[in-house]
């Protein structure tokens, strides 16, 4: 069920209305969890009992550490485990069973792997590490074991946030269990604005973008150097609008519910460093990072050396987290070098630092995109083995940074304006939400596109 489809719409509009119409905590709690198990079964209801494994180990073991046992890292071990398995199994079994035969294959060694060719459960990376980060602050003694299991179910299977995130944190959702649970008429326009910006931004902006970006990808061979500098560029707003759309969708949608939940994006192709490019791009993912691997590894406590062995390791494995592909290693990496230098660039003047990070973003893009380290590297090395360009489209170019410039800028004047209208009249807000959402259907451009993070 996508958010952009008018499937959601009817099945949103039926949910809030039962949420005002219910009486008691317990029932709304019971029916948002029964309507997130819904929303999940729609894309394959046989998946549903991963969900619920998960929960139902991470609440028990969160139980037990309340308890003070004798062995609490055991318990914690098993969350891990428990959870880093069935991910495992479902995400990188395959990738690992057939990388593991093409090494043995270039040793002389033919073996034919075993592979489970199963379907990759939506959404699966996100509520596993949802849930582990639970097990993780009850363990160290920052949070208190949940005792309702219904509360804790509706916390790993909130469904505005379930498939891509925000991935949000046990300690910002449990304690909004404790109000009724009514959806408040204040909280209707803001919500609704924002789900309205969303939507706008992936149904226009980022599937017409899509449309350059995909065939530069597909055909780059074919293409002068420029073009296909200019498809980076486009694939880069295009998951961002994507990707913050969806963000935006799932909080206002949260909001109209009476949640609040944190923002995942921040302007990030304004980032001055790579560090602040972290700060501003997938907040969720990139402080989860850091507090449950990054620190725990030792973070910059040590050596320099140490710090950037710390950084490569966090970022080889978010870059896997995101799909089983040595391309999503290679782009962890890639980050992984970028913030290990941070530092030293940060010590440059902006107009130095600012260009450097867009650039090292967009190579990022490429490994991100690419379907295969091949493909990444002949996208790279267009410009020296592609077609040369020809001398009419030649002052083209520049002009081609200047609309890319140009719409940086241009984007940051949306967010202005977008934030002024958030802070106007809630019946202004609830007008601009009408007409961003008729816009929206009227400048699609017919077909519907899967967010490009449900793949992970």
């Amino acid at each position: 069920m996508l958010f952009q489809t008018p499937l959601f719409f009817v099945f949103f509009a039926g949910v809030l209305a039962l949420l005002v119409a219910l009486p008691g905590r317990t029932s709304r709690q019971a029916l948002l969890l029964a309507a997130s198990y819904a929303f999940y079964g729609t894309w394959n209801w046989r998946f549903l009992g991963l969900i619920l494994l998960s929960t139902a180990i991470d609440y028990a073991v969160g139980l037990a550490l309340g308890r003070t046992p004798r062995r609490p890292r055991l318990l914690l071990v098993t969350s891990v485990v428990a959870n880093l398995g069935i991910l495992g199994v479902f995400k990188y079994f395959d990738f690992f069973a057939r990388s593991a035969a093409e090494l043995l294959a270039t040793l002389g060694v033919q073996l034919h792997p075993v592979t489970l060719d199963v379907v990759l459960p939506v959404g699966i990376s996100f509520y596993t590490f949802q849930s582990l980060s639970y097990t993780v602050d009850v363990y160290r003694g920052t949070l208190t074991p949940e005792r309702s299991f219904l509360r804790f179910a509706l916390y790993v299977a909130f469904f505005p946030q379930l498939v891509a995130g925000p991935i949000v944190r046990a300690r910002d959702f449990l304690p909004q269990l404790e109000r009724d649970g009514r959806p408040r008429g204040r909280d209707l326009a803001p919500g609704l604005f924002l789900f309205a910006v969303g939507l706008f931004k992936k149904i226009v902006l980022s599937d017409h973008v899509a449309r350059v970006s995909d065939r530069v990808f597909e055909e780059h061979a074919t293409m002068p150097p420029w073009i296909v500098a200019f498809g980076v560029v486009c694939y880069a707003f295009q998951i961002y609008l994507d990707f913050s759309g969806y963000s935006d969708m799932a909080i206002g949608s949260a909001r109209i519910l009476g949640f609040r939940i944190p923002r995942n994006f921040r302007l990030p192709y304004l980032a001055t460093s790579p560090r602040d490019f972290w700060r501003r791009w997938h907040i969720s993912l990139s402080t989860w990072l850091r507090d449950y691997l990054y620190i725990p590894l030792g973070g910059n406590r040590g050596s320099r050396l140490s710090t950037a062995k710390n950084l490569l390791v966090t970022m080889l494995l978010g870059g896997l987290w995101h799909g089983a592909n040595w391309t999503f290693v290679a782009w962890g990496a890639w980050h992984g070098v970028l913030l290990g230098c941070s530092r030293r660039l940060e010590r440059w003047p902006v107009l130095i630092t600012w260009p450097f990070t867009f650039v090292a973003v967009l190579v990022g893009w490429i490994l991100f995109r690419a379907t295969s380290l091949r493909h990444a590297w002949s996208l790279v090395a267009s410009p020296w083995s592609g077609p040369r360009i020809d001398p009419i489209a030649l002052p083209l170019l520049p002009a081609a940074v200047a609309v890319a410039l140009a719409v940086l800028g241009h984007l940051s004047v949306v967010i202005a304006l977008e934030r002024r209208v958030r802070r106007s009249d809630a019946r202004l807000r609830a007008l601009a939400a009408g007409a961003l959402i008729a816009a929206a259907f009227v400048l699609s451009p017919g077909t519907t596109r899967p967010f490009i993070y449900f793949q992970f």
